[in-house]
């Protein structure tokens, strides 16, 4: 009689025992493709949320007084607004979202404020991502909220800055920083107001490399900058650049501890199910290898039947995987829950390594099986 045959009956004869088996192949699969999808949900929810804390990077001249630097809030030297494209035609390089900025005190309406020109994000060759900052037309300004609140001015009004007329863009939220009395417009319409054409002080940007050597982030970035901008030096706001680092590590470390807990336990359960049904068959294998049936053929018996478990178990548990992550995902993950979609690709993982599961987990039980020395088995019976 074929193998296949073989596995067939022993599936109809014992079905309790193989629905068991198939549970526990489908609650790995399951708990693979659910922690999966939910995972990638995840790293997207906590890059867009990290991403939304800011740049946390500012490249400035070298030369700059650092002293003057801390206390003012930007640099007292320019450099040519050339550097940022110079930047970003170099590939390889842990910087993104390049954001050329010039900052420039400015009396405005009897206060002082900070003039802001920013041009839109340019991104490097290799690193095409969606801009994180304000996308401001010329003629148009963005107004800090105590600015605003303080001279009573609201979104589309005419302003007069430094003799020049603007259209306000809109009235930003308070923000608890400087930005609250900062005036943000297009770089070359502030470059013109302060007769600094062609001309910035800072460069923002976002570390977009997580390090996990030892070497320190800000070192290997400093080690980027200086052959492509010799004349420039980097600053990390290094608060904000830890916290990004750490969520992203709890959220990975999360799904390295949770996955292998799981796996472990569903191939004890398949392993377990494996060997009481060797422990009941122990007569019939007797009688099988008395007839001649040699230890490969037994063995392919029971690891047959693991197999057509595990491509079973494989399909049920990717389609209630997927459906548990599709209905449950965008209330854990109110950020990009909407981006959560079935990863078809996993199907294909499933389908290949559930047998394999099945089969590893069978394993042990399977070699007990075709070691047994059918005269004691009988003798026994």
């Amino acid at each position: 009689m074929r193998t296949s045959h073989l596995v067939l009956r022993e599936v109809a004869h014992r079905k309790l025992g193989f629905v068991f088996s198939l549970i526990g192949v489908a609650a790995a699969v399951v708990m693979f493709v659910f922690f999966f999808t939910a995972g990638e949900a995840s790293r997207r929810e906590t890059t867009r949320l990290m991403r939304d804390m800011g740049l946390n990077l500012r490249i400035i001249p070298k030369q700059t007084d650092m002293d003057a630097f801390w206390v003012t809030g930007f640099s007292d030297r320019t450099m040519p607004e050339e550097y940022v494209h110079q930047l970003a035609s170099h590939s390889g390089l842990s910087y993104a979202h390049l954001l050329p900025t010039l900052r420039q005190k400015a009396q405005w309406r009897g206060r002082e404020a900070i003039l802001v020109g920013i041009l839109p994000e340019i991104s490097p060759v290799d690193k095409r991502k969606p801009s994180m900052s304000l996308a401001i037309e010329q003629g148009s300004v963005y107004v800090g909220h105590e600015l605003a609140r303080g001279a009573g001015v609201k979104e589309g009004d005419q302003v007069e800055l430094l003799g020049k007329p603007f259209t306000v863009a809109a009235c930003l939220a308070e923000r608890g920083s400087n930005e609250d009395i900062s005036i943000f417009g297009h770089l070359h319409d502030v470059q013109g107001l302060v007769d600094m054409k062609e001309r910035i002080n800072e460069i923002q940007a976002l570390n977009c490399v997580c390090f996990d050597s030892d070497k320190d982030a800000l070192e290997t970035l400093r080690e980027q900058l200086a052959p492509v901008l010799p004349e420039a030096q980097v600053i990390q706001i290094r608060s904000m650049a830890e916290a990004r680092e750490n969520q992203r590590r709890m959220v990975e470390d999360y799904l390295a501890v949770i996955m292998p807990f799981v796996l472990v336990v569903c191939a004890a359960w398949v392993g377990l199910l494996a060997l009481i049904n060797v422990r009941e068959r122990r007569q019939e294998i007797g009688i099988l290898r008395a007839l001649g049936y040699g230890s490969g053929r037994i063995a392919s018996l029971f690891l047959g039947k693991a197999a057509a478990v595990g491509v079973l178990g494989a399909l049920i548990g990717f389609g209630i995987g997927t459906a548990l992550a599709l209905v449950y995902g965008p209330g854990v993950f109110q950020v990009t829950g909407k981006m959560i979609k079935p990863m078809y690709g996993l199907l294909g993982w499933s389908v290949v390594l559930a047998p394999a599961f099945a089969a590893v987990s069978a394993f042990i039980p399977t070699m007990i099986a075709v070691t047994q020395d059918p005269a004691v088995t009988l003798r026994e019976e």
